[in-house]
């Protein structure tokens, strides 16, 4: 059922995504069809420029081929090589030393230690070997049967590192920092994902505000022309085609400006376009941006959808997934200092057998004679009594954690009212659409309207193109809503955690 709700909110959104990826929790509610589509997306090719680039295209490119994105996908791998180098630390170790002394042409002695030794995750050691020291002036500690001495033992911490060692947390922490590089390859992502959403509706607003200037360019050059040659014909004085042939000198100078700002729109669009050889690309030309939300895209909210976008941030937002790896790390962290109050004692025991390894003298009996009388035992303590430094790291991990805690506290807060400020944003840039789109429509009534005063003498030049400047400048205004709303559309799936 949550599936289906989350589902049904993110096609109300309209939430687009790219090849690959989705928030894990949004990721689990697309049905397996959509998800091998989403992964098979492919950018469009650039070459045939009657074709239309629309945001779906550009997000493609950039989630799949933009430096940022590649960048960004190489931390889940440095969080596994973490993981890897922390299982090292139980490695089997296989080590040996000799040592040998012969001084004028006597042999002293020969002593040699093989040993191969196996940590196991609760702490011990498990250990087999084989040592050999023969000699006339041979340590008698060390000193073997002539064929050697073969040894199966464990080393085991009774108290300190029986429930936590470094070991241990070093591996849990590594699995929890598998956590925190997703959050922040997700984090990146999204940040480039808004950026590049932002990005590309103002190249829309742009390449939508250069048409209605250039067609009231046109339209100004049109009656320029017209003017002029009813003043030839007697029909308006001259100082009426001296206001046309301003208005359109000015509407001209407008469009300039106009057409830099749709160049430079396209240049900095061309920055997130990466071909698979990670050479940068560019727009053609002729390539032409989807038009702006079209009044029956002005979607109203659901009413129960604001309070499950924030829901759903709580649970995928990657700020929030950062400090619940830290939260965890930290944890692990507190488990092995509080470990670290406890004594070591450590016990080493080793069974002993005569004869190289696999190659006994004798065969042996495990019964209770022969473990009694052939094996090494060993007993470590130490305690230090004050504690300072034990104590101190203790209590700097809590205040860290309580840090921490305080952080995802405000942060969730944060998150929250971020969403609901943009979904307010939302509702009040569709009344202003709808109010705006109202003003269009009067602005032309009144244009239309003094174009048939004027035609029929009884208006001038000056107010048809002050009526005329009013109804581009709705245009206009009209225009920048609409990027403004789907800009707001990029924000309000940000603020929810992000959709890659």
């Amino acid at each position: 059922m949550r599936a289906i709700k989350v589902a049904l909110l993110v096609g109300a959104l309209g939430l687009w995504a790219p090849a690959g990826a989705v928030g894990q929790v949004i990721q689990q509610s697309v049905a397996p069809s959509a998800q091998q589509a989403l992964r098979t997306a492919q950018p469009v090719e650039l070459t045939d420029t009657s074709k239309v680039f629309s945001l779906a295209d550009l997000l493609t490119y950039v989630t799949l081929r933009h430096p940022v994105a590649r960048q960004a996908g190489l931390q889940p791998e440095r969080a596994r090589q973490e993981v890897r180098y922390a299982r090292g630390l139980f490695d089997p170790a296989a080590s040996s030393k000799y040592y040998g002394k012969t001084f004028g042409g006597k042999e002293y002695f020969h002593d040699w230690d093989t040993q191969l030794r196996v940590p196991l995750w609760f702490g011990a050691d498990v250990k087999a070997g084989f040592e050999r020291g023969v000699g006339t002036y041979v340590n008698p500690e060390n000193a073997t049967p002539l064929a050697g001495l073969s040894y199966v033992g464990v080393s085991v911490p009774v108290v300190q590192g029986l429930l936590m060692d470094e070991r241990r947390a070093a591996v849990r922490q590594a699995q929890a920092l598998q956590g925190l590089a997703e959050a922040e390859r997700r984090g990146a992502l999204n940040k480039l994902v808004l950026q590049a959403a932002k990005d590309y509706w103002e190249w829309s607003l742009h390449y939508q505000r250069l048409a209605l200037l250039r067609r009231n360019t046109d339209l100004a050059d049109v009656r320029f022309r017209a003017v002029r040659e009813r003043v030839r014909q007697g029909d308006l004085a001259a100082i009426d085609s001296i206001e046309a042939l301003t208005e359109l000198q000015n509407r001209q100078a407008t469009l300039v400006q106009a057409q830099v700002q749709w160049q430079n729109a396209t240049l900095l669009l061309s920055t997130y376009l990466w071909d698979e050889q990670q050479q940068p690309r560019e727009l053609p030309p002729q390539v032409r941006p989807q038009a702006l939300p079209v009044p029956t895209a002005w979607r109203l909210l659901p009413p129960d959808s604001v309070a499950a976008l924030a829901e759903l941030a709580l649970q995928i937002h990657p700020e929030l997934q950062k400090s619940r790896a830290k939260l965890s790390q930290l944890t692990i962290e507190r488990r092995l200092l509080s470990n670290k109050l406890l004594p070591k004692l450590n016990l080493d025991y080793n069974l002993l057998q005569a004869g190289q390894p696999f190659n006994p003298e004798a065969g042996a009996r495990l019964s209770g004679s022969y473990l009694q009388n052939n094996y090494k035992l060993g007993v470590s303590f130490a305690y230090p009594l004050l504690l300072r430094q034990e104590r101190a790291k203790l209590q700097l991990n809590r205040l860290k954690l309580r840090e921490t805690e305080l952080d995802l506290q405000q942060d969730s807060r944060e998150i929250q009212t971020g969403v609901r400020t943009v979904a307010n944003e939302w509702d009040a840039l569709r009344e202003q659409l709808r109010l705006q789109e109202q003003v269009v429509q009067n602005a032309e009534r009144l244009r239309n309207g003094e174009q048939v005063r004027f035609e029929n003498g009884e208006s001038s030049v000056f107010l048809l193109n002050s009526r005329e400047a009013t109804l581009v400048s709705a245009r206009v205004k009209l225009a920048e809503l609409q990027a403004k709303y789907a800009q707001t559309q990029a924000t309000l799936r940000w603020a929810a955690g992000g959709i890659e």
